[in-house]
């Protein structure tokens, strides 16, 4: 399969759990769907992508020059993509299932899960402040 259709459809099987994550947080089967299936998929792929790759000369993560090297190869750039989806979507759910703990209303957590979706550490800033504003305290003191 090339690196496009990859790419393509690992964007593409996410949706439905941030979907259930922002209309039906609250059913079942949005936990398991968001929090474990879809990640848990996303890393069964992920593994297989980068098994059956060979590190590119010159690559690595020792330094930034050897990251860069490692990116140029599209199908480790798909995985390192893949990456930040499973991590985000993974935050996301947390962010829900934290929120419905400490009884923060959803309609809050909502702008907090799109910018989770779109850039993950600003949406978890968002949803910090948000739960420090709602619950009256923060996270490291509760």
């Amino acid at each position: 399969m090339s690196p496009g259709t990859l790419f393509a459809l690992a964007n593409l099987s996410i949706l439905p759990a941030w979907i259930l994550l922002a209309v039906l947080p609250w059913w079942k089967w949005t936990r398991v769907l968001a929090a474990y299936v879809t990640p848990a998929m996303l890393a069964v792929v992920w593994t297989m992508l980068m098994a059956g790759q060979l590190v590119p000369h010159g690559g690595g993560l020792g330094s930034l020059t050897q990251l860069v090297a490692m990116a140029r190869d599209p199908y480790i750039l798909v995985a390192m993509w893949m990456h930040n989806l499973m991590l985000d979507l993974f935050l996301g759910a947390w962010e829900v299932r934290d929120a419905q703990r400490l009884g923060v209303p959803h309609r809050y957590v909502v702008p907090c899960l799109a910018l989770t979706f779109l850039a993950g550490p600003v949406g978890l800033l968002t949803y910090f402040a948000v739960r420090a504003t709602v619950v009256k305290r923060v996270p490291w003191k509760s």
